[in-house]
């Protein structure tokens, strides 16, 4: 196959080169000193340990820049992975139309093998010496910390962010609707999930996921003095396995089953969670008996026990507002909740529909909707995702013995500061919570109790302000939320790009199934010209709307655990498995109108 793939033979030179200049440029940020030609040379003799791990992770992906770079064809240099591409595991399609029933049974598989997963823990790891990144965005993930599932979503939608930004850009050249274009566009972003999940699980693993003692001590009995490094091996393994089956049940879903699998699990863990955060009866400390000092940790038993076993006095000396604003799971979390719902379903069903007549069935009409959040919950996915890889980066280049010393970025305030375990201690912190730095403003805002009481009352919210000024605080806010809206947005304009979804896809969609609009001729540049004065608005403002949504819904708060961005996502997720479902069954009932859809 590569033989007939043109290559520039010359590029392998300065390939092999710059492998030998990034080794050098490595080992001299893990000695933390200019290596000379014998230290690199002793490093290669005597630690050959530490220079078989570089050769592993480093040989592969110079040989893919050798592949890519090397191309010589008229066409992307992506054309040059096709070796590689061509032999990563893949679902085939279904060679026919697959029965709504069919689709169904395999939906409902899917979903019971991801919450399988998320409960089978990762052998060999120490679950109380663990530290989850993600913490905070374990509700976008759609993972569970310590479990198989502990990377979640998060290298799929990375890999997607990137390769959107770059095809977006035009800095990779491809037309996705061009099927060969878009095969290698689809090949090479299931090569970088592969190369994702190594780069976001092996700086965890060998910082923040720590093998067991027992389990090190074992592996040591096997290979005396490498029984850590064989345990973060074998976490990495795990790790690898867990996300990659994921990422194939994502794609079995999409090509066999209803709608999304991304979509589908992160329903399904904010369900869960909100299910669990609104009437969970188990005390939030649950060693230790009910009272009013540990209530119930769901927000209606809490409420009911608190109303219930309080006095008067007691109520309105605290106790009201321990109900609506006090953690865990506050009312007023439980309300947003709700509202957030409903403003989501409303703006779902709110669309323009184009008038649509066939051209040879007379009488036969039809209306083609531009829905009003036309670009779906895919922006504020990727924005929340982007948001989870600074939080972890941002920590990993400030604690990470060996990312710290990186120059420029390693250990650096204005990227992120984060406390030390004694600060996060006495501020009733975790050691991952951010208080300085770009990951500071950009890190989620949880709830009122956060920021808007700590503004209106500052004495009695006095803890909100051990790490962080008045003015920081607003301005925490206002980065936020300018952040989701701006990123929403250009993630909007480039999905509707990536997923063939703009004024001349669905042009060239809406001539190929015989409809055509009253009045206009019928050709796709009439139809496109037609369509591009409300899809680019559209899609603008749906992004900035998602975008606005997930941003109010942390500002106000979530039960469970979840996030804002998690209860935006799980509604609108929720409405349009309901509208596909409605799909596949109307195309069960007439067939003529699978054509449109397909």
């Amino acid at each position: 196959m590569d033989e007939k793939i043109p290559r520039k033979k010359g590029v392998a030179f300065w390939v092999a080169i710059f492998w030998i200049f990034t080794a050098y440029i490595y080992f001299s940020i893990l000695q933390w000193k200019a290596l000379s030609p014998q230290d690199f040379y002793n490093i290669i003799t005597k630690h050959w340990l530490d220079f078989l791990i570089f050769v592993s992770w480093s040989v592969p992906l110079f040989g893919l820049i050798y592949l890519g770079a090397s191309y010589d064809g008229d066409k992307s240099k992506l054309y040059g992975l096709r070796p590689v591409i061509e032999y990563l595991p893949v679902v085939k399609k279904p060679k026919g139309h697959v029965h709504f029933k069919q689709k169904l049974m395999w939906t409902v598989l899917v979903l019971i093998i991801y919450f399988a997963l998320t409960n089978v823990f990762i052998y060999g790891l120490d679950q109380a010496k663990t530290i989850d990144l993600f913490e905070s965005f374990r509700a976008i993930l759609a993972g569970a910390s310590g479990s198989l599932m502990h990377l979640g979503i998060g290298p799929i939608v990375t890999a997607s962010i990137i390769m959107q930004l770059f095809v977006g850009a035009k800095i990779i050249n491809l037309d996705l609707t061009n099927e060969e274009d878009k095969a290698i566009y689809q090949g090479t972003q299931k090569l970088l999930v592969i190369i994702m999940i190594f780069v976001e699980a092996i700086p965890q693993v060998f910082g923040y996921l720590q093998p067991a003692s027992s389990f090190v001590s074992g592996l040591n009995s096997f290979a005396p003095g490498y029984g850590d490094f064989l345990a973060k091996l074998i976490i990495v393994i795990q790790l690898f396995f867990g996300s990659y089956i994921v990422f194939l049940m994502d794609e079995l879903v999409s090509k066999w089953g209803i709608g999304s699998g991304i979509s589908l699990f992160i329903a399904a863990g904010v369900s869960q969670a909100i299910f669990t955060g609104t009437i969970n009866w188990i005390p939030a400390q649950p060693n230790e008996p009910l009272s009013l000092n540990n209530p119930p940790s769901g927000a209606i038993p809490k409420t009911i026990y608190i109303l219930s076993h309080s006095s008067a006095s007691q109520l309105y000396n605290g106790g009201i507002e321990r109900i609506l604003f006090g953690n865990p799971n506050p009312l007023v979390a439980l309300m947003g909740t709700i509202v957030i719902f409903f403003i989501v379903a409303y703006a779902e069903s709110t669309k323009i529909e184009l008038p649509l007549a066939h051209e040879r069935a007379r009488g036969a009409r039809g209306r083609y909707p531009i829905k009003l959040m036309y670009s779906s919950n895919i922006p504020v996915i990727l924005a929340s995702a982007l948001l989870a890889n600074v939080a972890m980066w941002s920590l990993l280049f400030w604690s990470n013995p060996t990312l710290s010393k990186i120059p420029i970025i390693g250990h650096n305030p204005i990227i992120g500061v984060y406390p030390t375990p004694e600060q996060a201690q006495d501020w009733g912190i975790q050691t991952t919570t951010p208080i300085g730095g770009i990951a500071y403003y950009l890190s989620r805002v949880n709830g009122l109790s956060s920021w808007l009481l700590p503004l209106i009352n500052p004495q009695a919210y006095h803890y909100a302000f051990t790490y962080q000024t008045y003015w920081q605080i607003v301005g925490h806010v206002i980065a936020y939320v300018a952040f989701m809206i701006l990123m929403s947005m250009l993630f909007a304009k480039f999905w509707i790009e990536t997923a063939n979804m703009n004024a001349k896809a669905i042009a060239r969609q809406i001539q190929k199934s015989g409809m055509q609009i009253p009045g206009f001729r019928r050709s796709p540049a009439v139809l496109e010209k037609i369509l591009n004065k409300y899809i680019p608005a559209v899609t603008l403002f749906s992004g900035a709307a998602v975008g606005a949504l997930a941003a109010f819904a942390n500002l106000i708060g979530t039960v469970g655990r979840t996030s804002g961005t998690g209860v935006l996502l799980t509604v609108g997720i929720l409405i349009q498995f309901y509208e596909a479902m409605g799909r596949e069954q109307l195309m069960e009932m007439h067939p003529m109108i699978r054509q449109f859809f397909e």
